[in-house]
């Protein structure tokens, strides 16, 4: 197995912390490309980074104690997957090691936000590192998608596999494959982004989502994506090949339609709600049966409930539930506490509600070009709370 060495963990601290240069990333890919080894430690790394690196701001500088917070979020790990290779023999220590370098740039913008504080008394500006878009090859290596750009992204052969055109990504349906190779597309909090699959679906991510999809769907398949947070479908028409979106505890099974599905880790519930034409929903360890599925019907929702594991079907706000395509937020008469976590993944800000009495309180808005501090305005007119803003953490008293 390849030694991470000190060189690497400071490249791989500078790509989370959106920071690298152009001959740093061409070391950080030469070093993914020398062995399977280094690729898998780098894809757990930004899995436990990717959970993790919502740290609040550290105010006073207190290095034991940032270095505590990192060590109890690395004792409670995610799940290894199945046996895979002789990495897992080792795996903490490294990650101890990787993540010792994330909590000092946290420390070292701590300070930073201090001298300015004392010193210079200018306003501060969030410096907190942003996850980048990311695309994962087949391959595991990591490519980083930046806005507005326009670029053919290639495999380690040099064959083209995607182009970017702005902010999506276009598939073609190029040269017939017989095995499925999948991409995975992730999106952090605070941005947005599309993607046009191999068939011509057109695919909207929001903000907190990442989107698992064939590069070339495969003759006589079905049309198999794997979604985890939200994303808006308009599926390319195929009645011999079913597109199903898998959002964890239930598959959504269309031919062609649009559709919005939420399905988020944290949500209660999977929420899918039809625009136009037809979907049936059904647990996904099931054989797809047209007598056992929910059937939905356009301007419909149908929510699962992750707890009970039943689907209620209501009549639904279009409206509300797609305005984030457009980068809108519409709240029609819901509690605080039900869109914390939207504002949360459409600003990059962590919200720490400490007000019970607001949590239960009404909101009805719709926020398109403003910012959080003139969301938070807005929502102090109407209720008359206390907040404080520290860089990427809110706290209402």
């Amino acid at each position: 197995m390849s030694k991470v060495n000190d060189p690497i963990l400071k490249l791989i601290a500078a790509f989370t912390a959106n920071s690298i240069s152009k001959s740093q990333l061409k070391d950080l890919k030469a070093w993914l490309q020398e062995t399977p080894e280094n690729k898998k430690l780098f894809t757990n790394y930004l899995q436990f980074y990717k959970k993790s690196q919502r740290i609040g701001f550290i105010e006073h500088v207190d290095i034991d104690s940032a270095w505590k917070n990192v060590v109890e979020k690395l004792e409670h790990p995610l799940e290894p997957k199945a046996k895979s290779i002789d990495f897992e023999r080792r795996p903490i220590r490294i990650m101890y090691r990787i993540f010792k370098y994330a909590a000092l740039i946290v420390l070292l913008l701590g300070i930073g936000y201090l001298l300015q504080k004392t010193y210079f008394n200018k306003p501060f500006e969030s410096v907190l590192p942003s996850e980048s878009i990311t695309l994962q090859l087949e391959d595991g290596s990591i490519e980083i998608i930046r806005l507005n750009e326009s670029s053919d992204i290639v495999d380690a052969k040099g064959n083209i596999v995607v182009s970017q055109k702005g902010n999506q990504l276009v598939y073609t349906n190029g040269a017939e494959k017989d095995t499925l190779v999948y991409n995975t597309l992730t999106v952090p909090y605070g941005k947005r982004f599309k993607i046009t699959l191999s068939d011509g679906t057109r695919v909207n991510l929001n903000a907190g989502t990442s989107l698992k999809y064939p590069v070339k769907f495969i003759k006589g398949e079905n049309r198999r994506v794997f979604l985890e947070g939200e994303a808006y479908f308009d599926v390319a028409k195929d009645a011999e090949h079913p597109f199903v979106v898998n959002a964890n505890a239930i598959d959504v099974r269309v031919l062609g339609t649009q559709f919005n599905v939420s399905s988020y880790p944290e949500d209660e519930t999977i929420n899918t709600v039809l625009v136009e034409g037809s979907v049936s929903i059904y647990k996904a360890e099931s054989t797809y049966s047209s007598e056992t599925a929910t059937f939905l019907e356009p301007g419909f929702k149908a929510a699962y409930d992750k707890n009970y594991g039943n689907i209620t079907i209501d009549k639904a706000d279009i409206e509300m539930h797609t305005a984030w395509i457009k980068g809108k937020i519409v709240l029609k008469h819901i509690p605080f506490d039900d869109i914390v976590k939207k504002l949360e993944r459409h600003y990059n800000v962590v919200i720490q509600n400490n007000n019970k009495v607001l949590g239960k309180d009404f909101i009805t808005a719709t926020f398109d070009i403003e910012t959080i501090e003139e969301v938070l305005k807005y929502i102090d007119e109407l209720h008359s709370i206390d907040y404080t803003i520290r860089n990427n953490l809110i706290t209402i008293k």
